[in-house]
């Protein structure tokens, strides 16, 4: 499985427990000039940004790790502009990252994660 196959893949197993988790999926890999966001959720009055990593184990770190500056900037960039592509949405953001774990079958969902 390429590198591309392989995060669909983990991003629709994030997309799948956030919807059991009662969010409602709003996009996935939403693309712009700035980056891409991989889901953007809504719940309970915020909109979560979330970048999902998935990794066979944790042998070499958690997965989250793999979310560094550069990353976190484009992030930011990608929902600053979808927010002001979709000012009707009077949501508060947040910022997510999702772990996803192939061995084990884990899923860590860690809100608020920058």
């Amino acid at each position: 499985m390429n590198g591309k196959a392989s995060g669909n893949e983990g991003e629709k197993l994030a997309a799948a427990y956030l919807k059991k988790k009662k969010y409602k999926i709003i996009a996935l890999n939403y693309f712009s000039r700035f980056g891409e966001i991989d889901i953007i959720a809504e719940n309970k009055g915020v909109v979560a940004f979330v970048e999902v990593k998935k990794r066979k184990n944790d042998s070499f770190g958690a997965a989250c790790e793999a979310v560094n500056g550069a990353k976190i900037g484009k992030i930011k960039k990608t929902a600053l502009y979808w927010i002001s592509q979709n000012p009707e949405s009077a949501l508060m953001p947040r910022f997510d990252v999702i772990e996803v774990y192939t061995d084990t079958k884990t899923i860590n969902h860690i809100e608020n994660a920058f």
